[in-house]
């Protein structure tokens, strides 16, 4: 059994036609035939049901074609890496970043990170620190946009930018019309927060000098800002939220104030997280720049 064979494999369930699937293997029809056979008796299994002149994958063989097809994706992985390893502006940048950055960075910073990088498009996993940071120490991903520190044994990390956090409250809130508030006289009660797993919860807490989440709303907590957001337009409590989103958010001014938090400790830190053994460091300080670089110009944030 050789590659091409998984390849032929594919291509004839793809195209459910021998002639259709020769042509996209630039081979002939009678070689395409000829090496599904070949690997059939092989296998000691039919893959296709072969009716007419159209074929289908038989219902014993689905398994036979995930296996394959996850093999050639494994080999595509394999020669990328390889390729990377030979020059690290090169071959595909697997970028992980968490939910409360990602959908106002990504936007301004997607076109920059082209640009940087042209030869290095970039594959994004959006998801919570805990599962990215695992996700970095398994070779999973290369590098992580990250508002917590993970530096590490293994884990290294460069800054990128300071973020602040402001209050959001509706329209109708008492404290609507406040330039600036301090964070212990917002009332916990009223405040709403992110689910569990979201860094943003834990800075969240911190910011009203707590440890846990008891003692304020049980009731309702949310998978993405943009919940809160609502929620909060609607008048059911009052939440964070950081400066980046606030600078995105066009016309809500009718609907929400963002207020100025008082004393220290009232922003995040933005980092890049990678592994300190990748073989990818300048393609990953290319990322770095690019990002502080749109960061900068959005003007919500300080760069590092």
């Amino acid at each position: 059994m050789t590659l091409n064979d998984l390849r032929y494999l594919v291509a004839l369930a793809d195209h459910g036609h021998f002639g259709r699937a020769a042509h996209a293997c630039n081979v002939s029809q009678p070689t395409l035939s000829g090496q599904i056979l070949k690997l059939e008796a092989e296998l000691g299994l039919t893959l296709f049901d072969r009716g007419g002149r159209e074929v289908r994958v038989a219902e014993r063989a689905e398994e036979i074609l995930f296996h394959a097809r996850a093999a050639l994706a494994n080999c595509a992985e394999l020669v990328g890496s390889a390729r990377s390893a030979r020059d690290p502006l090169v071959g595909a940048l697997r970028l992980g970043m968490i939910p409360t950055i990602a959908p106002y960075l990504l936007p301004h910073a997607l076109p920059r990170l082209a640009e940087a990088l042209p030869r290095a498009p970039v594959r994004l996993l959006e998801d919570v620190t805990e599962r990215l940071v695992a996700r970095l120490r398994e070779d999973e991903i290369d590098a992580a946009v990250l508002a917590t520190d993970v530096d590490g044994d293994r884990i290294a990390s460069v800054p990128l930018y300071d973020e602040a956090f402001l209050l959001v409250v509706g329209r109708a809130h008492p404290f609507a019309e406040l330039a600036s508030i301090a964070p212990a006289a917002i009332d916990p009660d009223e405040l709403l927060l992110l689910a569990d797993g979201h860094c943003f919860r834990d800075q969240t807490l911190r910011l009203c000098g707590a440890r846990s989440a008891e003692g304020m709303r049980g009731d309702l907590s949310a998978a993405s800002l943009e919940t809160l957001l609502r929620l909060t337009a609607a008048g059911h409590g009052v939440t964070f939220a950081p400066k980046m989103l606030v600078h995105a958010w066009g016309d809500r001014e009718s609907e929400m104030r963002a207020i100025k938090l008082e004393g220290s400790g009232v922003a995040r830190h933005v980092r890049l997280a990678f592994r300190r053994d990748t073989p990818r460091r300048a393609a990953i300080g290319a990322v770095a720049a690019a990002i502080r670089e749109c960061a900068g110009a959005s003007g919500s944030v300080e760069t590092a």
